[in-house]
């Protein structure tokens, strides 16, 4: 680290318990709990499809959808710290204690409740219960994360300790103008729309009922119903 991403992160560090008040409040909360749930959606969904598609077992796949949860969490974390000047070991030892709990939070509670909804272990991805219980699950992870979420802000802990960097305003020269950093919103949005499109299909396969579903529908299904039934 140099010197200047050295005193940058004293700085931001020291003045983080005058913002306690303002960190702890609910559209913060909401904001960095959202920002969790992007990274977590996009990790399990490409897990489960990777997984599926070259024919892992259900532990594997399992495996690699909340190992990758945790990988795009901490990524979407680290790119705005890196836009903003901090080096990579900096930035991702920032991103290690701001974002774990809420992550590991999300996960537990996403798998449990994919585990406790009728049918969604066997479901495939080109299958309407799929997405259904996909989006209650993240639904119920974002309201379990969410008080954590708060209370760590509270503390001046979690995301409060890349907030003090965003919050700042800080010249983007040289490489870090093409770090890419996604609004939250941006993120949440594109997953939503990718959700519904995925709903949108497996309905359509469903209602056609016939050759759609026999050809475009069975192999995901009897794949992806082996790998996600054990999670």
């Amino acid at each position: 680290m140099s010197t200047t991403q050295d005193h940058q992160y004293d700085h931001q560090h020291d003045h983080q318990g005058d913002a306690g008040h303002d960190l702890g409040s609910r559209s913060m909360a909401v904001s960095a709990t959202l920002h969790c749930l992007t990274g977590c959606a996009v990790g399990e969904i490409l897990g489960l499809t990777i997984g599926t598609a070259i024919g892992l077992s259900t532990g594997w796949t399992v495996l690699l959808a909340v190992s990758l949860a945790f990988f795009f969490g901490y990524l979407l974390s680290t790119l705005p710290l890196l836009r903003a000047g901090l080096g990579l070991g900096v930035a991702l030892s920032v991103v290690l204690a701001a974002d774990t709990l809420s992550i590991a939070t999300m996960e537990l509670v996403d798998n449990a409740v994919m585990a406790l909804i009728p049918g969604a272990m066997d479901a495939g991805l080109v299958n309407t219960t799929f997405w259904l219980s996909m989006s209650i699950a993240l639904l119920a992870a974002f309201a379990a994360a969410y008080p954590v979420n708060r209370r760590l802000l509270a503390r001046g802990k979690g995301h409060a300790l890349t907030h003090a960097f965003h919050a700042t305003t800080v010249e983007v020269v040289g490489l870090r103008r093409f770090v890419p950093a996604p609004a939250t919103s941006t993120l949440v949005a594109a997953i939503a729309a990718f959700m519904l499109g995925g709903f949108v299909v497996s309905l359509a396969d469903e209602l056609g009922g016939g050759d759609g579903g026999a050809h475009a529908g069975a192999a995901p299904t009897s794949v992806v119903g082996r790998s996600v039934e054990g999670r």
